[in-house]
């Protein structure tokens, strides 16, 4: 039986992070009913939506995520609402993991309470580093003992898994800080980590920064790509030696905690998003995937605005996401699978790229599945851009199955 995952954006922040382009930002607290409404009249109505773009819905739901912006800071009696209509559209299952993300220190009594009644059993936490001064140079409003206090009050709720984010490539950051986020996490009692390396986009405020080498959101203290690359590196080496097993680029569990939602991005399975700027993958007739969005505009999402998009993706796109999310996961591509869903001269097509990365020591390809290496992980977005590279090389010759 085929499950939904779903996500459920709220943009609401308390402070906006200086290196963050999200559709999330600090609006005004009379918003928050609005948006609730307008999510809550979403959802109910996704049945229609779904049936008049012809794609499939599953009503059985193993996986809910509530991401941002800060989740934690609705109202308590918002929160319930989004519970009941969600459970009276769609089943959860028995064991379907709740997760919301949460920035430390911004999680109330009332509200941890609120949402472990509604069932929530997983907890993100937006640490970025146990560093107060890294931390607090980036807009983030918490120092370490918040964050290590707010990871003992779920866990002592009873919540059963907590994951926590590093940035590698923070400003001020330095092998002996990065070293010393690594340890505070393993010490906590978190289940699951995730590592990410610095983006710099150009339309966030550090980005902007870094362009015109001003000096307020501390740019010039940002390390180089080779320092944040090693900081990435001495990640894997220890959460992996610690007990916390890389499973995806970014991401570290302990045995059976990998994150159910957001390993369905990577299999292709189908989610919806409600909420502004929220993605879907759902799934045609055909079998075909089609993805939609929701536009990243706050007053157009409040007066009603529909769908931003809505995109078929043709046979040879699935392809290509089936490779490069796939060989996101540390398990990689099983050939075998790929065959039986695009054929075998469609995955022929792409030969000349995977013994191109193989020979290069970026992919690795054994007992019918093909894997990032350790180098490919680092340099994993030019993998992925040899896969889009190659289709059009082949546009002429790639086969389009029926």
């Amino acid at each position: 039986m085929e499950t939904l995952g779903i996500y459920i954006s709220v943009p609401f922040c308390r402070s906006k992070c200086s290196y963050c382009n999200f559709a999330s930002g600090v609006f005004p607290e009379s918003y928050q009913q609005r948006y609730v409404d307008r999510l809550l009249s979403d959802i109910r109505e996704i049945g229609i939506q779904a049936a008049a773009m012809g794609v499939s819905l599953p009503r059985v739901v193993n996986s809910l995520y509530f991401g941002g912006g800060t989740p934690s800071i609705l109202a308590p009696a918002l929160l319930h609402e989004l519970f009941a209509v969600l459970r009276s559209g769609f089943r959860f299952s028995a064991d379907a993991e709740i997760t919301m993300e949460c920035a430390p220190g911004q999680l109330a009594d009332d509200v941890l309470a609120g949402v472990v009644e509604c069932g929530v059993n997983r907890f993100s936490f937006g640490v970025q580093s146990f560093v107060d001064r890294e931390a607090s140079s980036t807009g983030r409003l918490h120092n370490r003992a918040t964050a290590l206090c707010d990871i003992e009050r779920v866990l002592a709720a009873g919540i059963r898994s907590v994951n926590a984010d590093l940035i590698a490539g923070l400003p001020h950051q330095t092998a002996e800080s990065w070293r010393e986020s690594l340890e505070v996490l393993l010490a906590s009692g978190v289940d699951h980590a995730s590592v990410y390396m610095l983006e710099v986009d150009e339309d966030s405020r550090l980005g902007r920064e870094l362009i015109e080498r001003g000096s307020r959101y501390h740019a010039a203290s940002v390390p180089s790509d080779d320092q944040t690359a090693d900081f990435y590196l001495e990640a894997v080496e220890v959460l992996n030696r610690n007990g916390l097993t890389q499973y995806e680029i970014s991401n570290f569990a302990r045995p059976g905690t990998a994150s159910i939602h957001n390993k369905k991005y990577w299999q292709r399975q189908p989610y919806v998003g409600f909420g502004l700027d929220a993605h879907s993958m759902l799934r045609a007739d055909d079998g075909n995937p089609v993805r939609f969005r929701m536009g990243d505009d706050m007053q157009g999402f409040l007066n009603g605005s529909g769908f931003a998009e809505v995109q078929p993706v043709p046979r040879s796109e699935a392809l290509e996401e089936a490779w490069f999310l796939g060989l996101r996961m540390n398990d990689g591509v099983a050939l075998r699978d790929l065959v039986g869903e695009f054929g075998t001269v469609a995955i022929c097509s792409h030969d000349s790229v995977l013994n191109e990365l193989s020979s290069t020591g970026l992919l690795e390809i054994n007992d019918g599945r093909v894997r990032l290496t350790d180098r490919g992980r680092l340099l994993s977005n030019e993998v992925f851009e040899s896969f889009l590279v190659e289709k059009q090389n082949h546009l002429t010759e790639l086969v389009t199955i029926d």
